[in-house]
């Protein structure tokens, strides 16, 4: 599970080879003892929750990033390391 990134105490993530369980592009977010799975370029919730405050911070940062996240998603799926995403600032 490679970390991509890190901000605002968020560690977002994303499995090599993980295309079926949910089937569609995502990342994997942990806050705390809080767990979410967002949709990439959407944003969309697929699944658990964040505090409110450290979605909207996800989501703004999916906004910004969503070509390196599709970049991402591409070679992770395909078993290739993946590479870092600048953070949101």
């Amino acid at each position: 599970m490679p970390v991509i990134s890190l901000f605002q105490g968020l560690i977002v993530y994303m499995f090599y080879l993980d295309n079926k369980q949910h089937n569609l592009p995502h990342i994997h977010v942990k806050y705390n003892e809080h767990e979410a799975i967002y949709s990439i370029p959407e944003g969309n919730l697929l699944e658990g929750s964040l505090p409110s405050a450290k979605q909207k911070l996800v989501l703004a940062w999916i906004e910004l990033r969503k070509e390196d996240l599709i970049a991402d998603w591409q070679l992770a799926v395909s078993g290739q390391k993946v590479f870092a995403v600048e953070p949101l600032k």
